[in-house]
């Protein structure tokens, strides 16, 4: 299982991606897994990356297009768990600017607050 969902409270999606290398191949299951979730009236969603070691520039662009569609029915995404190859991923692409990061569940879910 590629992807682990948990429904919280607040309408809030939590997805762990569940493997050590978020790549291409993953990319359509995702998208398809988060635009599903909006089309049932979910529209915030934390993205939980402890597991993930390494993030393609394929599967970042999904995140963002992800965080586009959420934000566009008035909710957001937010980033949990960063390995230190995904962090150094989104420190040189300067995503850090787009996405809100945490360092942990409990925060992510509070700052929907």
């Amino acid at each position: 299982m590629d992807f682990i969902v948990e429904n919280l409270e607040k309408n809030i999606c939590y997805i762990t991606i569940n493997m050590s290398r978020a790549t291409l191949k993953e990319v359509e299951e995702f998208k398809t897994l988060v635009f599903e979730k909006i089309d049932m009236g979910l529209k915030n969603f934390i993205v939980d990356l402890t597991k993930c070691e390494f993030i393609d520039s394929t599967f970042l662009g999904t995140l963002v297009i992800s965080l586009k569609k959420a934000t566009s029915k008035g909710g957001d995404l937010r980033l949990i768990g960063f390995q230190p190859a995904v962090e150094t991923m989104f420190d040189l692409t300067r995503m850090y600017r787009v996405f809100d990061l945490f360092r942990s569940k409990d925060e992510a879910i509070d700052s929907f607050s």
